[in-house]
């Protein structure tokens, strides 16, 4: 039996704002959508594993696809959930537990920045309010530091949330269809500088969805499945960049995204050069720049050229983000790193539309961050 584990459906449930319609509402029309693209039904699968920070228990999922009795488990990591969510359904499958496997990802968040519940973290609920939580204070205040480190400009950061607001205004599916300039992203609300409102993404709704099977089973579903060849997490080690105090200098140990990264270029048995085309957290536009040295594809500092000579844009050499990424689709959490997935597998299999890359893409790979400290990195190949 192969020991390989192929994509062989995706399914989404566009993200944005969508009335009184539930989180798991969304996530069965996603479901239902991979299956459609897989061409099977519920019936046949042996095990899902369901993603969603706001529903606390995701596998009532089963309510609206099926009361078969399969074993169905919640998966919360995160930023890092739906990376977690394949992870494990790919295990599963190489572990012979199953033929066929779904991970299904849905969320559902209120407006505004994303906030925690004040009894674990110790903060009053004025603290997001006023700017000063999380997606906002951490990521403005890493992505400053970073900047007087490398010599990294504030217009570099702009034109990497332009290039993401142009690709969302080619893709049919994305939440923030509105290209934007450079000028008009630096001249935007400051949130946290550098960080304007326009270089963040926003908490949203939606589900995105993937049907797995055995590699050598593959061909009776599809003519183009894609293979899982790395699907890897890392949680953070001691004295790596801390989330409670990122102005202080304790990198005596790698950022859990390095981790990450390394183990799942050594278990695909590539390189970076060997990628042609990505998909990183872009929580906001300062964390795709520094993604993109952590994930190996350039050194610290180099991003400053990369961005100017366009080579992260659709036609450049190293596509990031193609559908927008998270400041154009927003980020509904469970959903967000299936999202990734279904744009690397659309790509490698030529259904991008008008961002389809060129050169023919083979490989893909996907990254996510999920504060405080997980990683999760998958590589995809035809």
């Amino acid at each position: 039996m192969s020991n390989d584990v192929a994509i062989i459906g995706t399914g989404l449930h566009p993200f944005g704002r969508h009335g009184d319609k539930l989180a798991l509402e969304m996530g069965a029309d996603a479901a239902k959508d991979a299956l459609a693209d897989a061409g099977t039904e519920w019936s046949a699968v042996q095990t899902a594993f369901v993603g969603s920070y706001e529903v606390s228990n995701p596998d009532a999922i089963t309510g609206w696809l099926g009361l078969t009795g399969i074993p169905v488990r919640g998966v919360f990591n995160g930023c890092a959930t739906g990376g977690t969510s394949i992870q494990m359904a790919a295990a599963a499958i190489r572990n012979g537990e199953a033929d066929i496997a779904m991970a299904i990802g849905f969320d559902k968040h209120p407006r505004g920045a994303f906030a925690a519940d004040p009894s674990v973290v110790g903060l009053p609920a004025w603290y997001g309010q006023t700017g000063l939580f999380l997606t906002t204070h951490f990521f403005g205040t890493k992505i400053n530091r970073y900047m007087g480190l490398h010599g990294i400009s504030a217009e570099t950061v702009a034109k990497i949330a332009a290039k993401n607001l142009h690709n969302g205004s080619i893709t049919p599916h994305a939440w923030r269809r509105k290209p934007a300039s450079v000028d008009s992203i630096l001249n935007d609300l400051v949130v946290n500088y550098p960080l304007t409102r326009s270089m963040y993404c926003g908490p949203c709704e939606g589900a995105a969805a993937l049907v797995l099977c055995r590699g050598d089973l593959a061909h009776k579903y599809t003519k183009t499945p894609v293979f899982v060849r790395a699907a890897e997490l890392r949680s953070r080690r001691y004295g790596a960049f801390e989330l409670q105090s990122p102005s202080l200098p304790l990198e005596t140990a790698p950022s859990p995204t390095v981790d990450a990264s390394t183990a799942a270029y050594e278990t695909a048995g590539i390189g970076p050069d060997d990628v042609d085309v990505a998909q990183l957290q872009d929580t906001d536009a300062g964390s795709e720049l520094i993604h993109m040295a952590e994930n190996g594809f350039c050194a610290d500092g180099d991003q400053e050229k990369w961005i100017a000579d366009g080579a992260t844009e659709i036609g450049g050499r190293l596509p990031v983000n193609t559908d927008g990424g998270l400041i154009a689709n927003g980020e509904p959490i469970g959903a967000s790193g299936l999202r990734q997935i279904r744009e690397i597998v659309l790509q490698l299999q030529g259904r991008a539309g008008d961002r389809q890359v060129g050169g023919d893409p083979r490989v893909g790979y996907t990254h996510l961050y999920g504060a405080p400290g997980a990683s999760a990195v998958t590589i995809l190949s035809r």
